[in-house]
């Protein structure tokens, strides 16, 4: 199979752990974790639930350079999982003053490609080589759900 083909997902909830957040990423076929550090889980929330911030946070900063410069997200892709760490590519588009537009693909952490993709609601993209990896945790998000615990977003 092309490591080219990819899968379409959303996050379907973000949760608190001990070291950070969790991050479970999926669609009606599968849902998969990624565990993010626990300024971007926060971050990522915030974003999820469009609430107000008294100063800018790094993605708020990010998002202002890029508007400045006339770019935005147009998608992100998990591309690669390797010992147990994700990769992903941060795909961006950027017009200059003469309507010249330029697509720009930038290696970044998954966890801050989620926080850019939630805030400026652009598509967030698996591999199909990573999706065909993963376990799926679809069961244990619901068991979570059903427990009574609070799912962010």
């Amino acid at each position: 199979m092309s490591s080219k083909t990819v899968v379409q997902a959303q996050v379907r909830a973000v949760l608190p752990t001990k070291e950070g957040w969790a991050v479970f990423l999926g669609n009606k076929e599968k849902t998969f974790t990624i565990y993010v550090d626990q300024m971007v889980g926060t971050a990522i929330t915030m974003f999820m639930r469009e609430l107000p911030k008294e100063r800018p946070m790094t993605h708020d900063l990010m998002a202002h350079l890029m508007t400045a410069v006339g770019a935005k997200v147009e998608r992100i892709i998990i591309n690669e999982l390797k010992n147990a760490t994700y990769f992903a590519r941060l795909i961006i588009s950027a017009e200059n003053e003469l309507q010249q537009r330029k697509i720009i693909e930038i290696d970044a952490r998954p966890s801050d490609s989620i926080a850019l993709a939630i805030q400026q609601k652009a598509p967030i993209y698996i591999s199909r080589d990573v999706w065909d990896e993963v376990d799926d945790m679809s069961d244990v998000l619901k068991k979570m759900e059903e427990g009574g615990f609070e799912i962010e977003g």
